[in-house]
């Protein structure tokens, strides 16, 4: 049951989406607005931290402004203001987080903070009337970040193993570039590859050591390169056909989803649970999304997905989570600053 007087409003400024959400008893959300800087970003290819920070500092008010509008409450039927103050590009992340003090300190209401992989594994929960996913082994899988967690509830997290080099969705981004495909790459080799052969080239899975629950990334990304350039890496001539293309970001995305769950699913097996969480801008991709939930009916596991709106960064999962520290009576003082 949602308890009564317990909205809380959230800002997310962790890389390059300005966001704010309105979120009722840690699951109910009553607004969710993200505003998004692919335009700027998409000529370099990556985030450049300085745009995104500007750029935040323009979108903040007016996003706040307009989760509070859409959620249709006021200051004072909010029961605590929330950020994410960790990790992220620090620039971005002291944006919202200036923010919210201003708020908390103005309205008078309790500060929270958040922290933005802890978050993405409580996306999950919301927006679904669902059994409880917790505790559970989660799989957060982004552009910065690719680690496995054993969670036995939302505020109580072990860090099983991580990547050692490149995220997943930092992959994904490269390979796009190499292909020639635009920014950002994860959903464009996403639908490039339902026409492609995902069989059609070998390329490695790193499984690292026996047992590891550890990830990298980096040598598939450089065979991908060599496939297309030679061992002469360095020649910026690419010339592939569509089909050529397709059959590429087809295997590679299969390489990839084939590690990204077969160390879950290890992980579920070590730690002898029965729930998996998936959750991270990547977990939106379909091929991971199909190959986890056959995973977990294979292994007799529930999987709980993030809904596609809160894949991506966004307040709302930030505000879900809040609910719960506050419950737990964990606050922040007015001394809160940004961690990257």
């Amino acid at each position: 049951m949602v308890e009564k007087n317990s909205a809380i409003l959230a800002v997310e400024t962790s890389c390059d989406e300005t966001a704010a959400a309105v979120v009722v008893g840690g699951q109910e959300v009553l607004s969710n607005v993200v505003a998004s800087q692919d335009e700027l970003h998409g000529k370099y290819g990556g985030v450049v931290p300085e745009i995104a920070s500007r750029a935040h500092i323009e979108r903040i008010n007016p996003v706040i402004r307009r989760a509070l509008e859409q959620a249709g409450i006021s200051p004072s039927g909010l029961a605590a203001i929330a950020v994410t103050n960790r990790p992220g590009l620090i620039g971005s992340l002291l944006i919202g987080v200036s923010a919210a003090k201003t708020l908390a300190w103005a309205w008078q209401k309790p500060l929270i903070d958040i922290d933005h992989v802890q978050a993405h594994i409580y996306a999950a929960q919301l927006g679904r009337e669902r059994a409880w996913a917790f505790p559970a082994v989660a799989l957060v899988v982004s552009g910065g970040h690719t680690s496995l967690y054993h969670c036995r509830d939302p505020l109580d997290i072990e860090l099983l193993g991580q990547t050692t080099d490149d995220a997943a969705g930092e992959a994904f981004d490269k390979v796009a570039s190499i292909l020639k495909l635009g920014y950002p790459g994860g959903p464009i080799i996403d639908r490039l590859s339902r026409q492609g052969n995902p069989q059609a080239i070998k390329f490695p899975r790193s499984w690292l050591g026996k047992g590891s629950l550890d990830f990298s990334f980096s040598g598939i990304k450089t065979a991908v390169l060599y496939h297309v350039r030679g061992q002469d890496a360095r020649s910026r001539q690419v010339n592939l056909d569509e089909t050529s293309r397709a059959d590429i970001a087809a295997s590679f995305q299969q390489a990839v989803v084939d590690v990204l769950v077969g160390k879950t699913i290890l992980a579920l097996q070590q730690q002898g649970l029965s729930r998996v969480i998936l959750g991270g801008g990547v977990s939106a991709n379909s091929t991971l999304r199909q190959g986890m939930a056959e995973a977990c009916r294979e292994a007799g596991a529930e999987l709980f997905l993030a809904l596609p709106a809160y894949c991506t960064d966004n307040a709302a999962m930030v505000a879900g989570l809040a609910y719960h520290k506050l419950r737990a009576g964990l606050r922040a003082d007015l001394g809160l600053t940004g961690r990257a």
